[in-house]
Order: structure tokens, then C-alpha cells, then sequence
């Protein structure tokens, strides 16, 4: 390191030092002191010439690392990736990954995505990204890699449970806009809506669709929340409040800040609050599908079918920082009117998210085959009957599940032997 870069380091320790950040904490001093010591040794030793720039960042990286899998540092390309996501479209291969138990992990492609159509399956592991292995790899790294012109190929190398040996999957990247809503009339009065992603017209949309429906005279609702990565909280509780007729305390959010302290309250409108719901959960709900499932399970105002949720209950806020970069944190926690949290990654907890009050295990052969058939029952000009009729169609289990409690008026029963079940457990 050189003469005037020692200056500058020892001279920011004493800043730092000095002020409320770290006076009470001689050990965070101490540490602070041990990386310039471990900086200088790299600069001085290292059989390499280094930049010191990216042992800053390396280092900023592995601080953020230790946290959880949510957080994470993005320099300027993630940043402007991640705000572009944020106005409704980018050029990828449409996968929502995060870091779980050290490895890279698909949440959810998006529907109707190339990684979607070629077959990508929630809690895969990529492997490698371009031939790159992933091992240490960011997700903000990754999402750089796997993003790029629309047109151009990217192969991702997949690792999946119960699978020998690796999936290759050579795809095309092409614009992804994130959709929100499907529907369809089933028996001619029960309405299915597949809610693909919570974003700011999605409670509007469904409201639009029930309205519509229920002039025709509907009996139920099944609400599809299978491989719903999540979205907008506030998409959340309003589609919630379309449900609940009275205003309720549905989500609290806890953090070590007082700001980030809050208390989330349904409108209290409850336009369908007399419509029967079943909601339909995998491994691919997370985030605010975990939420809308979860708060509505203990409202007793829905069944709950299908298998556990990801297990997605941290918020994270992004801190802009110089350099046009940013710290995504983590900065609170969701809680429930039950007073759970969802989040599956506290203490090593292997039962994550959200547990239906029926669950239906499926296979992994039919779970990737049910997965390609996703965007067929959700097209607006299919019925149900040419769908059950299609050839090689795999059962839908869950949903018939669905179906079957619905036609024998059995939604409310069910939910009331689930939650006595659920007492007796306590």
C-alpha cells in the first residue's frame, strides 16, 4: 500500500473511531485496523499486482455476506439492472435467484420466461453461468451475467435434487414484462385467478375480474399462488382487504430501527368478504404470496392447499451510495396477526414459510410437468373442460383438491378442522 493511501486509511480509523459509530465499541476499532494490516500485507505481497479499489469492494462484499441471504452490495451495473426491474420490464431469462445455504437458488422464473417455457424449477442451484462456476458468486454478480441484449444466448448449468449429475439449459434472453393476472370461469361459477406477481395493479385487476364474474353469479374463488416470487407489500394488503369486511390489524413489521417499526391495517372495504377462498401455495410462493396466504390463514378466511412456501419473510430497503452503487439491507422482519413470522431462514429452520392447511405432495416428474402446463389453465380462451381433455395432460392434484372442496361446499369445514387441528398441536 502506498505512503499516502496508509495516510488516508489510518486517518479515516481515527474518524471513525472518534465518532458515535464505533466509540463504544474497541473491538469493531480493533477489526477495522486488522483489515488496512491485512489490505497492506495483500498490496505489499501478493505475487500479483492489485487495485485497491477492488479489495475495497471484495471487502464490502464479504461483510455484507455474513448477514443473510438477502442482503448484498450492487455496484453501479446491478443497481441500474435492479431499477429497471423495478419499472416493469428487462432483458433476461426472467429468474428471481437469491443465495440459499451458500448456494445460488432460483426462487421462481417468471411465467411464460425462457427459463420458464425450458423447463427451470424453483430451488434449483445454478451451477455455472457461461461455463462460470457460481461457487462465491453474488446474486447481483449472477443477474449481471445472465442479463445482456435481448437475442443473445446465455447457457446456465442446473443442479436439482433427486437429479444425477448437472442440466444444461442454453436460452435466449428477450424482454421480460412482468404480468399479473390470469382468469378463468370453471363450472361456470367458480373463478380461478392465477396471480403471477404482486405489482401495482394487481389488486385492481383482480377486483376488476371478480366484479365482472360476479354479475354472473359466482360460488367460489381459487386463487393460484404457485411460483409467485412476490412483489409490492402494499399490492398485498389491499388485494387482503378486498376479503376481510372489517379493518384489521393484518401485518407488523420489527426492526432495530423505530421508523422501520410498523403496523400495516386492512381498508376494511371487504367487497367479497362473503366469497369462499382457496388458495393454492408451493415451494416457488415467496415474499408477498407468503403474506397474502399467510394472513389470510389466520383470518380463517381461506384454505390454504398445496405444499410449504419458500419461506421469504425479510424486507429489505436499498441505501443508495456514492459511485451510483448501493447496499440492499436488511432492515425488518414480516409478521403475522398470529404473531409468526415467515421467514425460514432464522436458526437454520428447515420448515419454511407458509404450511397449507392441506398438503399434497407431488413428484418431481410431474411437479416439472405441471410447471410447463402453468400458462394453459391460466389462458383466457381456454375452458376447463378442453384443458382436462388435453393428451398427455398430468393431473393437477392440487387444484382438483380445490375443486372438489368447493363442489361439495366444504371450504368453511375445512377451515375450521384445520384450525382445530392446529390448536391441538399448540
Amino acid at each position: 500500500m502506498k505512503f499516502w493511501e496508509k495516510v488516508t486509511c489510518a486517518s479515516m480509523l481515527v474518524v471513525f473511531c472518534a465518532t458515535n459509530i464505533f466509540a463504544s465499541n474497541d473491538e469493531m476499532c480493533d477489526r477495522l485496523r486488522l483489515l488496512i494490516d491485512v489490505m497492506d500485507l495483500i498490496n505489499t505481497n501478493y505475487v500479483s499486482e492489485t487495485n485497491p479499489k477492488d479489495l475495497v469492494v471484495g471487502a464490502i462484499k464479504g461483510v455484507v455476506a455474513t448477514l443473510d441471504p438477502f442482503s448484498q452490495y450492487m455496484e453501479e451495473k446491478a443497481y441500474r439492472n435492479m431499477k429497471n426491474e423495478t419499472r416493469g420490464s428487462y432483458n433476461g431469462i426472467g429468474l428471481r435467484i437469491m443465495i440459499r445455504n451458500d448456494f445460488l437458488t432460483i426462487v421462481s422464473p417468471l411465467p411464460d420466461s425462457p427459463a420458464y417455457r425450458a423447463g427451470v424449477l424453483p430451488e434449483d442451484r445454478i451451477f455455472k453461468i457461461d461455463g462460470k462456476c457460481t461457487a462465491g458468486m453474488s446474486s447481483s454478480e449472477a443477474i449481471n451475467l445472465m442479463r445482456g441484449k435481448a437475442g443473445k444466448k446465455v447457457k446456465i448449468t442446473i443442479l436439482r435434487d433427486n437429479l444425477p449429475g448437472e442440466l444444461e439449459f442454453n436460452l435466449v434472453r428477450e424482454k421480460i414484462k412482468i404480468e399479473t393476472v390470469k382468469a378463468i370461469m370453471l363450472d361456470d361459477d367458480i373463478v380461478y385467478i392465477r396471480l403471477k406477481e404482486f405489482n401495482a395493479q394487481s389488486a385492481g385487476d383482480i377486483k376488476k375480474v371478480l366484479t365482472n364474474y360476479q354479475k354472473q353469479g359466482i360460488k367460489a374463488l381459487i386463487l393460484d399462488l404457485r411460483n409467485n416470487p412476490g412483489g409490492l407489500l402494499d399490492s398485498a394488503i389491499n388485494i387482503i382487504s378486498m376479503f376481510i369486511k372489517d379493518r384489521k390489524l393484518a401485518l407488523t413489521t420489527r426492526g432495530k430501527i423505530a421508523e422501520i417499526k410498523k403496523e400495516y391495517f386492512t381498508t376494511g372495504d371487504g367487497e367479497f368478504s362473503d366469497l369462499p377462498i382457496v388458495i393454492l401455495i408451493n415451494k416457488g410462493s415467496a415474499s408477498a404470496s407468503e403474506i397474502l396466504s399467510g394472513v389470510m390463514q389466520d383470518f380463517k378466511r381461506a384454505l390454504i392447499i398445496g405444499s410449504n412456501t419458500f419461506g421469504k419473510g425479510n424486507i429489505q430497503t436499498v441505501l443508495p451510495l456514492p459511485g451510483r452503487t448501493a447496499l440492499k439491507l436488511t432492515v425488518a422482519k414480516y409478521y403475522l396477526p398470529s404473531g409468526r413470522s415467515i421467514n425460514g431462514f432464522d436458526n437454520n429452520n428447515a420448515k419454511n414459510g407458509i404450511t397449507p392447511d392441506i398438503e399434497i405432495k407431488i413428484g418431481m416428474e410431474d411437479e416439472i410437468k405441471l410447471y410447463m402446463q402453468g400458462e394453459i389453465i391460466s389462458a383466457s380462451n381456454k375452458d376447463y373442460k378442453s384443458i382436462v381433455d388435453m393428451e398427455k395432460k398430468v393431473e393437477d392434484k392440487v387444484l382438483n383438491k380445490a375443486l372438489e372442496i368447493i363442489r361439495e361446499n366444504k371450504v368453511i369445514e375445512k377451515i375450521k378442522l384445520s384450525t382445530a387441528l392446529t390448536d391441538l398441536k399448540k
